[in-house]
């Protein structure tokens, strides 16, 4: 007997927010560099599709990011799209400067609330990292520009294993007081169950 597959979206709100990042996460890893005018082509497409938060780029060097080294003249190709917010990874204050040279309105930030995950992400411990986040977020804002952020192995690390949910939610809420208008929680291997994450966003 064939048993039926649970209701997926039995709890899902009536609307929700896509924010598509493949322009930047989907392409940093690629050995080719793709020109800047087919970078220009798939964010049309995205548009086209019909998302509205779309993460372009990142303002990060690039000597260790050579793909996206083109991250200001991108931004600036882009066209003025009513009700479409194109938006940046910004990892330290260069970036930060350079996302402000070329006006965008909104940037990101990003960290991991396991230690091992941040390390191998951003060579720097978890408190570190906020710490650079203190060169970003409130002159970002003193300029008009949004800033959201990113947690990621929010409830587990493929390194570490489970992830304390206090951790991680002393890690948003740092970000809220620092003035992120938007923090994603990210289950990045996929290891929280559904009551855990709704338990852990309740507590943010």
């Amino acid at each position: 007997m064939t048993q039926a597959a649970p209701d997926l979206f039995r709890d899902a709100p009536p609307e929700v927010s896509v924010y598509e990042v493949s322009p930047r996460d989907g392409l940093q890893n690629e050995p080719i560099i793709v020109p800047l005018v087919g970078k220009v082509q798939l964010l049309e497409a995205l548009v086209a599709a019909g998302l509205k938060r779309i993460e372009a780029t990142s303002f990060v060097s690039p000597k260790w990011v050579p793909q996206l080294a083109d991250a200001g003249d991108l931004i600036a190709a882009l066209p003025k799209i009513d009700g479409v917010t194109f938006s940046a990874l910004v990892p330290n204050a260069k970036g930060l400067e350079r996302a402000l040279e070329v006006g965008l309105p909104e940037i990101a930030v990003f960290l991991s609330a396991s230690e091992t995950h941040n390390k191998m992400n951003v060579n720097k411990s978890v408190d570190a990292t906020l710490d650079v986040f203190q060169d970003i977020v409130p002159p970002a804002l003193e300029a008009g520009v949004k800033v959201r952020a990113y947690v990621s192995t929010v409830w587990g690390c493929p390194y570490e294993g489970d992830v304390a949910v206090s951790k991680s939610v002393s890690i948003a809420k740092r970000l809220v007081q620092l003035g992120c208008y938007q923090v994603s929680l990210g289950d990045t291997i996929g290891s929280a169950p559904r009551a855990a994450r709704r338990r852990s966003c309740a507590r943010c």
